[in-house]
């Protein structure tokens, strides 16, 4: 079976051309649908998907009506290729029914892998040049060693809690915990052991 998807981004635009299209090549189910390309909640192409079995070809007027990205293409001309479901694009002609069409896929797919891994190696480049020149990412810590000794000091006091603590060196009593695991009692048993010593 032949099943058709024609999608527009705005509801000004008409699914006529893409229609004609799709009935000319003889798709017997046609699924329309008026949604951005890069919204990820597309519930007609989901349907789409949900009802091609093996032997059936899912056909688009073109590429860009499928897929929202080459990524995104290529996930899903590997699932559909995993469940022996053709796709053919009609403007494109491609056909991953054909030899051809399988070749030019696997072209998509080369330069989709290649293109990550551009990516990895420019955020890694940038990363180590970053750290080459001091700047370390992330977030800033909550607690520096001042803000530590100083919470410590008020626990030990024990005259306030762990949590107005936190309140005072500004910062979360899962963080404060994090910094002083065991809270009062190893801070006070901590003190002991240097005053012991």
């Amino acid at each position: 079976m032949k099943i058709g998807y024609a999608r527009c981004s705005t509801s000004i635009q008409d699914h006529a051309l893409q229609l004609d299209a799709l009935k000319k090549a003889g798709c017997e189910k046609v699924f329309t649908e008026t949604a951005s390309g890069s919204n990820a909640g597309r519930f007609e192409l989901a349907k789409v998907l949900e009802l091609a079995r093996t032997g059936d070809t899912i056909v688009v007027w073109r590429l860009d009506r499928l897929a929202r990205s080459l990524r995104h293409l290529i996930d899903i001309s590997e699932d559909l290729q995993r469940r022996g479901i053709a796709l053919r694009s009609l403007t494109e002609n491609i056909d991953t029914s054909s030899a051809s069409g399988r070749f030019m896929f696997a072209i998509l797919g080369a330069l989709g892998q290649m293109e990550r891994e551009i990516i990895v190696e420019r955020t890694r480049a940038g990363l180590e040049a970053s750290r080459a020149r001091g700047r370390v990412g992330g977030r800033p810590p909550a607690l520096d060693e001042a803000k530590v000794r100083a919470a410590r000091a008020m626990l030990a006091a024990g005259t306030m809690s762990a949590i107005e603590v936190a309140k005072q060196v500004g910062c979360a009593p899962s963080t404060l915990y994090r910094h002083l695991p065991g809270g009062r009692g190893a801070v006070v048993v901590e003190q002991g052991l240097a005053a012991a010593a």
